[in-house]
């Protein structure tokens, strides 16, 4: 063997070295979840976290080979900590909004999501006297308020049926995929009230993950994984797993 042919080896072992390297010592990504939010992101009889959000989530990183480190946060904090670096990649159902779009990037959207309006038969949107309870940080408190509507604030999406259970709320601005959770409950469904779509451009729509404008480069990354799950029939797996219709 030639020196010169040695020494071109020599190269490409040790560019291979560095590439793993730097592969293994890469750091993990932290990506914030919602833990009361079924059936989009809960925690099983285990105590482990699943949901269709979370699993869409693991198997973006894996299509991604990153490590991921998920970490449970509630929506109210979610904007802020993708800002700020805290987090790289918010696994939360968030709609895309111009507020929000002026602090973080969005993913490609992966799934539709639509509002509803749950109150008692004959309580329309924005009848004089009626406390409407939607999740803090939502893009539904933010419409609700903007309306100048009263409202009652919930941590997490799991509690959205409490204010009206307790007659603390007279409605509820709840996104249809948490409804699916909240009408199997048997104190929301005895309070017999009816649910209308609402249609106001800023609760139906895209939902995506969020990602931090500080990792940008991690936008195309994860847009591709969500178009190679689409394809391999991974995304249609997790749909049917959690959801009794598809979201696409």
């Amino acid at each position: 063997m030639s020196s010169r042919l040695r020494a071109l080896l020599s190269c490409i072992a040790a560019a291979f070295t560095a590439a793993s390297g730097t592969a293994a010592s890469a750091a993990p990504l932290n990506v914030a979840v919602l833990e009361n939010a079924p059936p989009m992101a809960y925690r099983d009889e285990s105590g482990q976290l699943t949901g269709f959000s979370v699993e869409i989530a693991r198997a973006v990183c894996a299509e991604m080979a990153a490590e991921c480190t998920f970490r449970t946060m509630m929506l109210g904090h979610v904007i802020d900590a993708l800002a700020g670096g805290e987090i790289d990649i918010a696994a939360a159902s968030l709609l895309d909004t111009p507020e929000r779009r002026q602090r973080i990037l969005f993913a490609r959207p992966y799934f539709r999501s639509v509002t509803l309006w749950f109150a008692r038969p004959g309580v329309q949107p924005g009848a004089p006297g009626v406390r409407v309870a939607a999740v803090k940080g939502s893009a539904q408190e933010a419409y609700a308020r903007r309306q100048g509507w009263t409202t009652i604030a919930v941590p997490t999406n799991g509690e959205l049926g409490a204010p009206l259970i307790g007659g603390i709320a007279q409605a509820a601005l709840i996104p249809m995929n948490t409804s699916i959770a909240l009408l199997k409950n048997p104190e929301f469904v005895r309070l017999g009230l009816d649910s209308t779509v609402m249609k106001a451009a800023e609760l139906i729509g895209a939902a995506s993950f969020g990602i931090s404008p500080r990792r940008p480069e991690l936008k195309e990354a994860v847009d591709s994984a969500l178009e190679r799950i689409e394809r391999n029939g991974i995304y249609e797996r997790i749909n049917s797993r959690f959801l009794p219709f598809r979201v696409r």
